[in-house]
């Protein structure tokens, strides 16, 4: 590259909306397979339980990318993580394009969960550095609402792609391994927001680490992550499924719009809830997680299809406002070098809340059916997102 050329910098005004946009592609990207899951599974003819293992697969890759590379940005810097991650997620893009059975798939999802567990951390902390020093909240709300719009766009144009066009995987794959080269130049450009300091590959040793002082408020999160995060993954895993086997629908566009409708209503509803203090939003989005996902289990008895989007976008209340009030809450209370760890360890419980039930359905699918591990699936968020909106409550009244 000119070195003229690699020597500017865009302004932090700039920067700070790029950023953020990057946060985005890459969680679009991740939902973006979701709908192409059953297309994949009739041309090669694998059983919805491994559809369960390629999005398990995923959150396992981007676990273990998280204890290894978590805190790495803390070290060398925010750019050079995040520009490597980028070139792993284009690449992941062109084996989907390229796969040819569910090894293929496999192969990708593995190097997309590597990419996104880079990302993850590093990219989060950079949004929230490089917001103006006034608008610090605003960040930490950007940085937790991209990925879930993300997730909803991605699934909605790859439904809209599956429907419209008679090609679908070459179109998605193809514009989304473009999107990541354009963000690999474009970091070139950006500043760099942490400063580098010694001990790189003491922190590629596996561990997690929160904060002393943010220990309490994590701890006081766990049943927020692991409610919020149980249930996108239930809609990237399962919900393909449940639409063509219980509701009999087979529509790309569908499945893209029920994961959309989900992931959609959760990235705008922060901004509804934005003058609500950390702790109310928490305890108003638990509540909207429990009785959302009530309303699903009602649709899936009644095969009531107006009930499951109801209770999807009740359910998505919840899922962006919780999600939303928690990195909130979290997030000033880390110095600027540890930022990068404290949403390396908050992604870490809420990867193994999005895979471990999911990975723990697919297994008893084959035994007991769809319906009934979806049915299952639903008590089990009901009684997490319940009883962790019970003790929020709780907490209030007692402050």
């Amino acid at each position: 590259m000119n070195p003229q050329l690699s020597g500017w910098r865009m302004p932090a005004s700039a920067a700070f909306p790029m950023l953020a946009l990057v946060l985005f592609a890459f969680f679009a990207a991740a939902s973006a397979p979701s709908p192409l899951f059953v297309v994949f599974q009739n041309q090669w003819g694998f059983s919805p339980a491994l559809l369960t293992v390629a999005f398990a697969i995923y959150a396992i890759a981007l676990l273990i990318s998280l204890l290894v590379a978590g805190s790495l940005s803390d070290h060398v810097g925010r750019r050079p993580v995040i520009f490597v991650a980028l070139l792993l997620q284009g690449t992941a893009m062109l084996m989907f394009l390229l796969a040819r059975g569910i090894a293929g798939l496999l192969a990708a999802r593995i190097v997309q969960g590597i990419a996104t567990g880079m990302a993850s951390g590093a990219l989060s902390a950079a949004v929230v550095e490089a917001a103006p020093e006034s608008r610090k909240r605003l960040g930490a709300l950007i940085s937790s609402v991209s990925p879930l719009a993300g997730l909803a766009v991605g699934a909605l144009l790859t439904g809209m792609a599956v429907k419209l066009t008679s090609h679908p995987v070459p179109l998605v794959f193809g514009v989304l391994s473009a999107i990541c080269a354009c963000g690999a130049v474009a970091i070139f450009f950006i500043p760099e927001t942490a400063t580098r300091r010694l001990g790189a590959l003491a922190s590629l040793v596996p561990r997690m680490s929160v904060p002393i002082q943010a220990r309490v408020e994590f701890m006081r999160g766990l049943p927020v992550m692991v409610a919020v995060w149980s249930l996108g993954g239930l809609y990237l895993s399962l919900v393909p499924s449940m639409l063509q086997q219980v509701f009999h629908i087979h529509n790309g566009l569908v499945n893209g719009l029920a994961i959309a409708t989900m992931f959609g209503v959760g990235s705008v509803s922060p901004s509804l809830f934005r003058r609500f203090a950390p702790p109310l939003a928490r305890a108003i989005g638990m509540s909207s997680i429990a009785g959302g996902v009530v309303v699903i289990g009602l649709s899936l008895v009644s095969d009531s299809v107006a009930l499951f989007f109801i209770g999807s976008a009740v359910a998505g209340v919840g899922f962006g406002t919780a999600f939303s009030a928690q990195v909130q809450q979290l997030a000033p209370l880390a110095r600027p070098h540890e930022r990068a760890e404290l949403f390396a360890a908050m992604y870490v419980a809420s990867y193994l809340a999005f895979s471990v039930p999911a990975m723990s359905a697919g297994l008893l699918i084959a035994p007991f059916g769809l319906l009934a591990t979806a049915l299952g699936y639903l008590a089990f968020l009901a009684l997490v997102a319940g009883s962790g909106a019970a003790l929020q409550w709780a907490a209030l009244r007692r402050s």
